[in-house]
């Protein structure tokens, strides 16, 4: 793993003191990340909504290449099957890097050449691996409709406690074909054809003009190591086949595993199980130059602005085993990272995504299912458990709290169907998974924020630094609570406790963040008097399920809101004021309180109060507050190209006359003390 580059100072010393603190404390604290990417120039539905497409596995191959080369060389390449989904003909595909625990590869690197082997030379392959393993193997050959020129061999294999066994499959010559659909031949065999009462394990070899390919049967991992080397040991100097197959049931306990899989709109990485914050942020750093190197990055450019991915770039926490799992013995320190994340609205929204609240992917648990009162229940519950391994009764308590409003564990700002969930069979492997987070531009952004999450974990240790109860907070989370300059001063608050604890983090990668999350849509100056208007963040309606095509149905958000606030200091309140659309804006009588704006961008179908007009574009007027003279003109078309200068100062003259602001009515929110205006009122 390459060192990493570019740590602030302050950083670099906090990050050690952090691993320093988990040592003292017995703590074993592992670290997990799933990054996007998407092409520089990202084309068609696989890079927008679809989660496969004709480019995405080409670019995975090539990212995967990339990574051999810098980080694991050697290290085996694996196509798996991956997740398949309602509406979903196949299942998704998963690349697996896979090499030892301490990076030693699994088979032995011999030179590869170009090289591809006669088919009666993998018979020949076939015949050796057998002899290695004193078990005589058939080949059955079958027809690929797909693909006339590719000759497919099918051999039957398993081991059962350290015996190889291989049965005769006499299957019938017109049903010595393989199924119509994409992928490796091992994923399309007629098995239902296969002998009852025999292990469905199958060894398939496939070979075409352009090179040869293995289907690896699903054995456990030893055995798997075994045939593995044996079929290297045999094919020296030939092309390096294409590998497919299932990852044995212990693999990550004794592998260490790098997964490339297809998701809507993006290629998601799993980066392999790092131990320290400093493994992490070498490894972010390495997709960073490796995804570079083969056209892939951690943005979108949209217009003059760039953007995240949109898949998210999700952060877990776990253990090295679920016998030293950190967690299943100390609930009340999740208790009191669960309430302290609950306290601090900006680990929630300040580095999502443009969509966030209750229709979101990573919706807080008071944005969710759960009550306030279960989730109190819950919490005094879990801190008055006796000690011991508690992991069933954490996963039982907090699972069905933290999902989104229609039962779903997976959309949660804190998720737990990982954590201990036997239902499913991934369920059960001890992972805290933060989702509210989306990709960055720059790897150095991404390394901060995983520092900052580790380091209030490593803080919320000390139960004199826990929080008490949940905070009560009504309608301020979505009002207040969102806006760019509280979120700020909230992070403010969540930096000046770790200093405090003495953790301090540098706050120029964060405070870019927040500079690139909530773009200055207008910044006016004269004299003393400053004005500024940032993009903010709107919580989007969830619209009722709507047919698709193929039959299914899919949940839409009604994104046409938009919503930006306004932030000016004393001298420009007391000098000036302010007019949208021909009517007033009010600002609050508390100078602390902010103000913000919400308004229709488009037009959307479907979408919610389809009666109600567009509001765009907008009029922004400055006046002087003595003389209700105005002093400028702006306009807003869209948030992409921010207000536009219409007039200012001498220029005026030349305009029509503006407004009248005396008999309008002034802007209002949807009650007495929100900060939000509403356009549509």
């Amino acid at each position: 793993m390459n060192a990493v580059n570019h740590v602030p100072e302050s950083n670099a010393a906090t990050a050690s003191a952090v691993e320093a603190r988990l040592q003292q404390a017995g703590i074993q604290l592992t670290m997990g990340g799933e990054p996007t990417l998407v092409p520089i120039e990202p084309q068609g539905a696989e890079w927008s909504v679809a989660a496969d497409g004709p480019t995405k596995l080409r670019y995975a191959r090539q990212l995967a290449a990339e990574l051999q080369r810098r980080a694991w060389p050697g290290s085996t390449l694996l196509y798996c099957p991956g997740k398949q989904y309602d509406g979903e003909v196949n299942p998704r595909w998963a690349l697996r890097l896979i090499t030892g625990q301490n990076g030693e590869p699994l088979v032995p690197i011999t030179p590869s050449g170009d090289y591809i082997p006669s088919p009666a030379e993998l018979h020949s392959l076939i015949e050796s691996v057998g002899r290695d393993l004193s078990c005589t193997l058939q080949a059955l050959p079958l027809r690929d409709p797909l693909q006339h020129d590719r000759q497919v061999w099918a051999i039957p294999l398993s081991c059962t406690e350290g015996q190889w066994r291989s049965v005769d499959w006499p299957l019938q010559e017109e049903l010595r074909e393989l199924s119509g659909a994409p992928g490796p031949a091992g994923l399309r065999l007629p098995l239902q054809h296969f002998p009852s009462g025999e292990l469905r394990q199958v060894l398939t070899l496939e070979r075409d003009p352009h090179g040869w390919a293995l289907f690896l049967p699903p054995l456990e991992r030893e055995p798997l190591e075994v045939l593995l080397q044996r079929l290297a040991a045999h094919s020296p100097g030939w092309k390096e086949p294409e590998l497919s197959g299932v990852l044995p049931w212990d693999a990550y306990a004794h592998w260490q595993v790098l997964g490339l899989t297809a998701d809507p709109g993006v290629l998601e990485v799993n980066l392999p199980v790092c131990h320290t914050w400093h493994d992490y942020a070498g490894w972010i750093q390495l997709l960073d130059e490796a995804g570079a190197a083969v056209g892939l990055r951690s943005w979108k450019q949209q217009g003059s602005r760039t953007e995240g991915t949109g898949g998210g770039n999700h952060l877990l926490l776990g253990g090295p085993s679920l016998e030293a799992h950190p967690f299943f013995h100390r609930p009340a320190w999740l208790v009191g990272l669960l309430r302290y994340w609950q306290h601090h609205p900006c680990l929630a929204y300040l580095f999502s995504g443009r969509s966030v609240g209750p229709a979101s992917q990573a919706p807080r648990p008071d944005e969710g299912s759960a009550s306030r009162l279960d989730l109190e229940l819950a919490h005094r519950a879990l801190e008055q458990l006796p000690p011991g391994d508690q992991r069933v009764a954490i996963g039982e308590t907090l699972r069905h709290l933290h999902a989104d409003r229609s039962g779903n564990t997976h959309r949660s700002e804190i998720s737990l169907d990982k954590f201990w969930n036997p239902a499913w069979t991934a369920g059960c492997q001890g992972l805290l998974e933060f989702r509210a987070l989306e990709s960055l531009p720059d790897h150095r952004w991404t390394n901060a924020v995983a520092l900052l999450f580790r380091a209030l974990a490593v803080r919320q240790l000390n139960p004199e630094h826990r929080p008490k109860g949940l905070r009560t907070w009504g309608d301020d989370l979505h009002d207040r609570a969102m806006l760019p300059s509280a979120l700020w001063a909230d992070l403010e608050q969540v930096l000046a406790d770790l200093a405090a604890y003495g953790l301090p983090l540098d706050p120029e990668p964060l405070r870019a963040i927040w500079q690139w999350r909530f773009p200055a849509l207008l910044q006016w100056q004269a004299g003393e008097a400053e004005l500024c208007i940032r993009q903010a963040l709107e919580p989007w309606p969830l619209l009722c399920d709507t047919p698709v095509e193929g039959g299914s149905t899919s949940r839409f958000v009604d994104s046409s809101l938009r919503r930006f606030e306004l932030i000016a200091n004393p001298s420009f309140r007391r000098s000036y004021t302010l007019a949208i659309q021909g009517r007033p804006l009010v600002w609050p009588r508390d100078p602390e309180q902010p103000i913000a704006v919400r308004f229709r961008q488009e037009a959307l179908f479907p979408c919610l109060h389809p009666c109600l007009p567009v509001d765009v574009p907008l009029q922004l007027d400055v006046l002087a507050a003595d003389s209700g003279e105005p002093v400028a003109h702006w306009r807003l078309r869209d948030e992409s190209s921010g207000f536009e200068l219409l007039t200012e100062g001498t220029a005026m003259a030349k305009t029509p006359a503006p407004l009248a602001h005396g008999s309008a009515t002034p802007l209002r929110g949807a009650g007495e003390h929100c900060s939000t205006v509403d356009l549509r009122l």
